[in-house]
């Protein structure tokens, strides 16, 4: 028998839907092809002029692939991507966040072109096909981002390594360069853009976050990352990080005084000084064994020097019996040795960082942990 290929639910929803939606659409235009015009499927694909009467496009529009080439880098981002983020974060809450990054990019770039049109009149723009994968895969990188942003990608052998957070960037330049060519349509600039930043702001500000088992005076509802970590300006170079960080800063206090958005919390659970350590907890899968482990360590710790001072204690009383009774005829046996190994013997506990890097293979190749992120080898 074959082995069996164990993904989560939203996950194999999504690779089927890719697949059939994307057969479907070459096979219309395979149908209706033609030289001397440009097969357009408004009912499947999101097309400003024509699209509108159907408004499910602009949800089904996100997994249509028009060629072999981005199908299957779509179908690679969504097997390992998907099924990552469903693990980590539960199918629930991936498939809102998809739901909100295929919206959100689609109606964005869709207002865009109008915005286009009605400056140039020129009716390319309300013609322009928008499909694809690219707010999907874009937004993935960023979770990625907030999940193991201490991580180091090393590609060719060595020859060039990069964080984690440097992969938006570079997505949206590669997407710039394959715009200029029939690989893939103008907007999906405007879709990588878009994508980008709808996920950051959402996993920033919105989306709901797994309690802190050590806080107990918390809020019930906990939303967002406050983390220096996740910070817009760290996706840029480091000489482009202050000007991104000033700007940043305006923008969202702008925000907050029209309450738009609300301000961050400056103790609990979004305290800047403790926000990497919180979202390797929460965000990386084993972080609650994790933690479950230094408990252990902890308790096996008091408990070995409890022991200890008991036997201290119960050889100190035979030796003051012993200056008054003389002792038994019968060879005496050592004293037992305590029951439980202690803290020195015990394994050492599994951090969230050793979890992440246990199976690197699988996800982002090959990686390592480096957590100050400030000295970036390579020019990452």
């Amino acid at each position: 028998m074959p082995p069996r290929i164990n993904l989560p639910p939203v996950t194999r929803i999504l690779l089927i839907a890719l697949t059939l939606q994307s057969v479907l659409s070459a096979a219309i235009r395979y149908r209706q092809w033609s030289a001397d015009s440009e097969i357009v499927i408004p009912y499947l694909n999101l097309i400003p002029q024509l699209s509108l009467i159907y408004p499910w496009t602009f949800l089904t529009t996100t997994l249509v692939e028009s060629n072999v080439f981005t199908y299957g880098i779509a179908g690679f981002t969504i097997y390992y991507g998907g099924r990552y983020l469903e693990r980590a974060w539960s199918s629930r809450e991936l498939a809102k966040f998809l739901l909100v990054v295929s919206l959100v990019p689609n109606a964005l770039c869709f207002a865009t072109l109008i915005l286009f049109f009605s400056f140039t009149r020129n009716e390319h723009w309300t013609l322009t096909t928008i499909a694809g994968t690219i707010p999907l895969q874009i937004s993935f990188l960023v979770a990625f981002s907030q999940l193991v942003p201490a991580h180091t990608v090393t590609l060719f052998r060595g020859l060039l390594s990069l964080r984690v957070p440097r992969f938006p960037l570079l997505y949206i330049g590669l997407v710039t360069l394959l715009a200029l060519t029939p690989i893939l349509t103008a907007a999906s600039l405007f879709l990588a853009v878009y994508g980008f930043l709808t996920s950051w702001t959402y996993l920033r500000f919105y989306k709901t976050v797994f309690p802190d088992l050590d806080s107990s005076n918390q809020p019930q509802s906990l939303r967002g990352d406050s983390s220096d970590t996740f910070a817009f300006h760290e996706f840029f170079p480091a000489p482009a990080k202050p000007f991104v960080a000033a700007f940043g800063s305006a923008v969202f206090d702008a925000l907050v005084a029209v309450r738009v958005c609300a301000p961050f919390a400056a103790d609990g659970y979004h305290h800047h000084q403790q926000g990497q350590q919180q979202q390797e907890h929460r965000g990386v899968p084993g972080g609650a064994r994790a933690e479950a482990e230094r408990r252990r360590a902890l308790a096996l710790k008091a408990l070995d020097q409890r022991l200890q001072a008991a036997t201290a204690h119960s050889g100190g009383s035979r030796g003051g019996q012993a200056s008054s009774t003389p002792p038994p005829a019968t060879v005496s046996q050592p004293a037992p040795a305590a029951t439980g190994p202690t803290v020195q013997t015990q394994p050492a506990p599994v951090t969230a960082q050793t979890a992440m890097s246990s199976q690197p293979g699988q996800m982002l190749g090959e990686t390592s942990y480096n957590p100050d992120h400030e000295h970036e080898k390579g020019g990452a």
